[in-house]
């Protein structure tokens, strides 16, 4: 996957979370990131690759199968879904409707359910305390995709940060994984 932001919205950490929480779960992993100028607020890209066999390649991720865009100043700046698998899974920090902030025309050939938007900004401040949107878009990204479980998550964020700052980290990714499976089963619920 692809996680396109600012820097200093935590872009790096994020990628270096779900890996571990991959790893956690038995699976190979690698994160990393590339920069820019290198100063806070200027556009950041880091990779995470994840796997059930050994990664040998250290490319860039031309062709992702998730993108997880943290910043929505980017659309229209940065070429954010070049490559994106037809199958792909799309991630936006957003409390508005996306078909306001991107051409649906972007998201046409993805499959029912593989686009979503979470108000990630809001979830930091409320639970955290900061406006760094990376951990509560990690926990959507679990409900979204499926590709780590939000356990694993939980334990890597626990790793990472202090008890006190780890849990509201938590809390965070959890009320952003909750607000996703909600709104996912509301597309898949039968309409009469």
């Amino acid at each position: 996957m692809r996680i396109h932001g600012r820097g200093g919205q935590g872009v790096v950490t994020a990628a270096e979370l779900l890996a571990v929480a991959a790893f956690d779960q038995g699976r190979h992993a690698q994160a990393f990131p590339s920069f820019g100028s290198e100063r806070t607020g200027a556009p950041v890209v880091s990779y995470c690759r994840i796997d059930d066999r050994e990664i040998r390649t250290r490319e860039p991720i031309d062709e992702p199968d998730a993108v997880i865009v943290q910043d929505v100043t980017l659309v229209g700046h940065v070429d954010l879904f070049a490559g994106l698998s037809p199958t792909g899974y799309v991630l936006v920090n957003t409390s508005r409707p996306l078909a306001e902030l991107v051409s649906s025309a972007e998201f046409a050939t993805l499959p029912e359910g593989h686009v979503a938007g979470c108000p990630a900004t809001e979830l930091a401040l409320a639970h955290v305390g900061r406006a760094v949107p990376n951990v509560p878009l990690l926990g959507a990204f679990c409900a979204l995709t499926g590709e780590v479980p939000l356990e694993a998550l939980a334990r890597a964020l626990r790793r990472r940060f202090r008890a006190e700052v780890a849990e509201r980290n938590v809390a965070a990714a959890s009320a952003a994984y909750e607000l996703v499976s909600r709104h996912e089963e509301a597309h898949r619920a039968p309409t009469a």
